[in-house]
């Protein structure tokens, strides 16, 4: 790796300029899954005119565009060697992590150069800008470090605890009560959240959170679902630290932010109708605009300094309609490619702050209110009613990337598939897949 740092030490990366000038800013996208939501932010950044490379694993669908300039190989082996190279390959002006793995290694790399007493070195001072401030890190994998900031400004909050054994999880359940929720600091996609109704469950649920991902776990996912993000928290094997959080009776909610220097450049907010999993990431959302939710985005952005691309997410209280802050995402999230208009365009925000040019918005990808989002929700239920009556948001205008996600779900329904039957309905419910109905190619880039 540090071959890889001191020659990007020793290039002039355009992103260290104090006022980028480029009309094509460069755009690193940095992902250690193959995650399709990955390519329809590349596609967004490079309509507007940015030069966009990503890195990788080998195999990643984004192979099936022309959207990405560079592609350079994560290797999970060498990880910060990848990202090394990777940033002196492209110099680019922002990197964008889009899973929490790649925000580990990007602050993993920020630490190593830190205590080697080059924290104002060219890599620090990139990922210092594309992330924001670096006293924020830490906060990020910290659930309740967090919500204390949170707390302290003003925000409405669930009650939220770090617990360290079974002793403190007895004295929280009996102040506080069931259903209690149990997450794992450093965790996504669901798979460190827990929701226990009784203290037996409790007690389970904590054991397994505060456990490494087994090998035989971690190694399915990434056969099964291409997802190699828990291999290296597996083959480490450190302990998680688990938090205990108030259970709101509600609905879920997100918010996306494009931010610099602490300032909401561009947000959008989304309420959760359907999700692939209990706990999983959503599949079919709806528009929303929330007051308290916007609120709470600006004040953590400022109070973090962040910049780059961010993910909130809430509780709507089912009786109140109070938006209770629950998480950070310091990442980009899959829903920001979507153009919603004038300062509800993340990529158009971006490319904006980057190029120091004005950028037109996109045209609003729909109007309708609810979305579901490709390939998430056709994934999880190919005969969905959402697919019909929402705004199936389908690349139309890349028929190898969607070609890419029907013979993907086939590979995977052959493993998934109780009885065996391989589904092979096509995403759109026609036989000419890649022909578009007209409300959906009118809404050009989505």
């Amino acid at each position: 790796m540090d071959v890889a740092v001191r020659t990007l030490n020793n290039v002039a990366i355009s992103s260290q300029k104090d006022q980028a000038s480029s009309l094509h800013p460069k755009v690193l996208i940095a992902t250690t899954s193959r995650w399709y939501p990955t390519v329809r932010l590349t596609m967004a950044l490079a309509g507007y005119g940015c030069e966009v490379g990503m890195l990788c694993p080998s195999g990643h669908p984004i192979t099936k565009t022309r959207a990405a300039k560079q592609i350079h190989l994560y290797n999970g082996l060498v990880p910060l060697h990848s990202f090394a190279a990777a940033i002196a390959g492209l110099q680019p002006d922002l990197v964008i992590p889009a899973d929490d793995l790649a925000v580990r290694q990007l602050h993993r790399l920020y630490e190593l150069e830190s205590k080697k007493g080059r924290a104002e070195s060219l890599i620090c001072r990139l990922i210092e800008r594309s992330l924001g401030a670096a006293e924020s890190f830490p906060v990020a994998y910290a659930r309740s470090a967090f919500m204390k900031m949170a707390e302290e400004e003003g925000i409405r909050i669930p009650k939220t605890q770090v617990i360290e054994n079974l002793i403190d999880l007895k004295d929280w359940n009996i102040r506080n009560g069931f259903p209690a929720v149990l997450k794992a600091d450093g965790t996504s996609g669901g798979y460190g959240v827990r929701i226990a109704n009784t203290m037996e469950e409790a007690e389970r649920a904590f054991r397994f959170l505060q456990a490494p991902p087994r090998l035989l776990r971690a190694a399915k996912r990434a056969l099964l679902d291409r997802d190699t993000t828990l291999i290296w928290p597996a083959l480490c094997r450190r302990r998680f630290v688990v938090n205990a959080q108030a259970f709101v009776d509600g609905k879920e909610a997100t918010t996306a932010v494009a931010c610099w220097n602490g300032k909401v450049l561009a947000a959008i907010h989304f309420g959760v109708i359907n999700k692939r999993s209990s706990s999983g990431p959503a599949t079919v959302v709806r528009r929303i605009e929330n007051a308290e939710m916007s609120a709470a985005a600006e004040k953590m952005s400022r109070r973090l300094n962040l910049s780059g691309v961010h993910g909130f997410d809430f509780m709507l209280e089912e009786q109140t309609g109070n938006a209770y802050l629950i998480e950070l995402n310091p990442r980009a999230t899959q829903v920001c490619h979507l153009a919603l208009g004038p300062k509800r365009d993340i990529p158009a925000a971006l490319y904006a702050v980057l190029s120091g040019k004005d950028a037109q918005p996109a045209p609003i990808v729909t109007e309708k209110e609810i979305i579901a989002l490709f390939p998430q929700e056709w994934t999880r239920d190919s005969q969905s009613e959402f697919l019909r009556s929402a705004h199936h948001d389908v690349p139309w205008e890349e028929p190898e990337l969607i070609r890419d996600c029907v013979n993907s779900r086939r590979k995977q329904s052959s493993w998934y598939s109780l009885s065996g039957k391989e589904q092979s309905s096509s995403p759109i419910r026609s036989s000419k897949p890649v022909a578009a109905p007209a409300e959906n190619q009118a809404a050009g880039l989505d």
